[in-house]
């Protein structure tokens, strides 16, 4: 990079290992190795990985993962993400796998138990983001919330290497929010995905309206006088829930991470040590993924 100034590139590993996933299984035809071990979400991982690092072009990289399905969350409201199936069968095995592939380029795992990914990710680039540019790579809107100045979120759309770059002024011109903004229309419209309902009868639509109206939850409820009388009632009806949806929206972002040491996270990988893992998972058709990620090599 011409640039000495660091840029940190945090990958929602999870998020990535389900769409490689499913994005190669929906055939039927899984990718296995000729013992027999399925890798096909690893293999699409690989290619989701290296076209982030080629297209972002970081001097830093960390891989954030979930730790299990009982977080804080759980505590705080038992059926947070419960609508979720059990992962299939053959992605189970990968779960280790992948990380063993992310390792072979040095790039540290980073998980906590009781917290989700999400919450780890937010961590870091609260620390990052002071004296760092952060990107992070994810397919989960919610994380737009961690955009700040120096903090830019990565959708991933259909295809590898199609991203929504989202910044400040990104997000206001596309959703008109700011990113804390994000986080009340969640608590309003709740998240089929996470399983939490936020107000009974308010969607998408609605949620937008009232939180560009009136700024805030707080503004909101300051102001139900000025709002039709019929969502007014659906919101005192689950006021419980708006501030119950809108703490299990809100990504944490003081959890209790070791500080890492900024060596172990520089993207500088050993082109011997990923080439033995891809052949001890049999990825010939990746090694072309080397080279071209050794060009980014610091």
């Amino acid at each position: 990079m011409v640039s000495s100034k660091r840029r940190y590139l945090l990958i929602d590993g999870m998020a990535i290992l389900f769409r490689a996933y499913f994005a190669t299984s929906f055939t039927g035809k899984i990718r296995r190795t000729s013992s027999g071990i399925p890798v096909n979400g690893v293999h699409g991982f690989v290619r989701y990985f290296a076209d982030a690092i080629q297209t972002y072009q970081p001097t830093h990289v960390i891989c954030c993962w979930d730790m299990g399905s009982t977080t804080f969350r759980t505590e705080q409201f038992g059926d947070y993400k419960g609508n979720r199936p059990a992962a299939p069968e053959d992605l189970i095995p990968q779960f280790d796998l992948v990380k063993e592939v992310v390792s072979s380029f040095d790039v540290p795992n980073i998980g906590l138990v009781g917290y989700e990914a999400d919450d780890c990710m937010g961590t870091l680039a609260s620390r990052l983001g002071k004296e760092h540019e952060v990107v992070i790579v994810t397919g989960d809107h919610d994380m737009l919330q961690l955009i700040e100045e120096q903090v830019h979120v990565a959708i991933m759309k259909k295809g590898i290497g199609n991203y929504q770059l989202y910044t400040l002024q990104t997000l206001f011109e596309e959703k008109g929010l700011t990113p804390a903004q994000v986080i009340d229309v969640k608590g309003l419209m709740g998240d089929t995905a996470d399983n939490y309902p936020g107000v009974k009868g308010i969607g998408e639509k609605t949620a937008y309206k009232l939180i560009q109206q009136f700024a805030s939850i707080e503004g909101l409820l300051d102001n139900l006088d000025q709002i039709s009388p019929t969502v007014r009632k659906k919101i005192e009806t689950d006021l419980d829930m708006l501030h119950l949806s809108r703490k299990l929206a809100t990504i944490h972002c003081e959890a209790p991470l070791d500080e890492l040491d900024d060596e172990h996270c520089r993207w500088c990988f050993s082109r011997d040590q990923v080439h033995q893992k891809f052949e001890e998972l049999e990825f010939g058709s990746l090694v072309k993924v080397i080279e071209k990620l050794e060009l980014v090599n610091i």
